[in-house]
């Protein structure tokens, strides 16, 4: 277990790392809109960072693994954060706010891993999946915080300032990485991504070695399929409101705000139960909730029943987010390329959830909402259904036969 110091510095790292990116949602288009730009200009650009994304997702996965000291790579992803934020505020014409989209999706494509890295450094392989539960309450935390402070500064000064106190929100995140010293790690066999990357180079094992795992690839197809299923269901239930009850202003924070509360009040549990059970009965209840949640989309629910609703999608978001790096590492256990496989699986995440929202608008104009819900929902049974039948549990078997517990700071 590492010494509360680090628990207490991961707690802020997540928290500010939550906080950095929130405004790079809503109030990223926001901003452009009143700045003149049309909405096919503004999703140009948003396009240009979902490109950006998914380039970028190996590499910088790559990346990581190549760089020992995780503490450095994590602030280099802060810091670009924070430039990509002041871009926009400096020079909001099109070529600095494409550029601004491009540095931000690579430093979000190299936080992901750095963070992943760093806490499996810190706590080891056995403590890791309820480490990430723990980080994922404190990142939910931050994000709900910040959208809050941030509408108050939209609302009191403007929209710029929003991206001003982004940057600004990095300063403290790099405080937090002080809290941290090399004397934290933990022994150098508890799982080879802690290793010197020279280290594992002596091995034989290349970074490409993590691909003849079968296990990677059956998870790969099953994230592709969950975003497929998740990312345009929201959005299209919430267009389907608008148009039978006007104004959703309601709706839309409540949406996002319940599965935040879900995420921060079962992440550390859900921890446990991957680390006590195994991670296939996990998945299929996470997985399972999707699905379900498409279904009862499909019913053209009113505002109340569509907030009840998402609870499904914080059940979903709190395995999702946990499994992602926890399988990860179970995968790379004989090789540690951590970090290409999280950006591995975060590239077929993007992949889903690209086509999902593109599949999903066109189902809809075609046949109506609900049959695009249903679509979905068959999307979401079929991640399901690979799962049940090909996904192996992952769990090493060494961590079957002990229970770690990790301190909640």
């Amino acid at each position: 277990m590492p010494p509360l110091r680090c628990q207490i510095g991961l707690n802020g790292l997540n928290f500010f790392t939550g906080a950095i990116q929130t405004a790079f949602g809503p109030f990223f288009s926001v901003y452009l809109t009143e700045r003149g730009w049309s909405q096919g200009d503004i999703g140009f650009a948003l396009s240009i960072g979902t490109a950006t994304a998914l380039a970028f997702q190996l590499p910088a996965g790559a990346l990581i693994d190549s760089i020992h000291l995780k503490r450095l790579a994590t602030a280099m992803a802060l810091l670009l954060i924070a430039v990509s934020a002041l871009m926009l505020v400096a020079v909001p014409t099109p070529g600095p706010v494409l550029a601004s989209q491009v540095v931000h999706s690579f430093a979000s494509c190299l936080l992901t891993p750095a963070i992943a890295a760093l806490t499996l450094a810190l706590c080891g392989h056995d403590a890791f999946s309820e480490r990430l539960g723990i980080n994922s309450r404190y990142a939910s935390l931050g994000s709900a915080f910040t959208a809050a402070m941030l509408g108050g500064v939209a609302s009191y000064f403007s929209v710029q300032a929003v991206f001003i106190v982004t940057a600004a929100l990095a300063v403290p995140g790099l405080l937090t990485l002080s809290l941290f010293r090399n004397s934290d790690r933990l022994t150098e066999d508890d799982h080879p991504a802690i290793k010197h990357p020279r280290e594992r180079s002596k091995t034989g094992r290349r970074p490409w070695h993590i691909f003849q795992d079968p296990r990677l690839h059956i998870f790969a197809v099953c994230v592709v399929l969950f975003h497929l299923a998740n990312a345009a269901m929201l959005p299209l239930a919430l267009n389907e409101l608008s148009k039978r009850v006007g104004d959703t202003g309601f709706a839309v924070s409540a949406a996002i705000i319940v599965p935040q509360i879900v995420v921060v009040m079962c992440s550390p549990w859900v921890g446990r139960l991957a680390q006590r059970f195994g991670r296939r009965p996990v998945l299929l209840i996470g997985f399972a909730a999707l699905p379900l949640r498409g279904l009862l989309f499909a019913t053209a629910p009113a505002a109340m029943p569509l907030v009840a609703f998402q609870l499904l999608d914080g059940v979903s978001a709190t395995v999702f987010g946990l499994m992602m790096p926890l399988i990860a590492a179970d995968v790379t256990r004989s090789t540690g390329h951590l970090n290409l496989a999280i950006g591995s699986l975060g590239l077929a995440a993007g992949l889903g959830a690209t086509i999902s929202t593109t599949i999903a608008g066109v189902v809809a104009d075609s046949f109506g909402a609900p049959a695009a819900f249903l679509g979905l929902a068959t999307a979401g049974m079929t991640a399901v259904g690979v799962l049940w039948q090909m996904m192996p549990e992952t769990r090493p078997a060494a961590a079957r036969t002990r229970r770690p517990v990790v301190q909640a700071a």
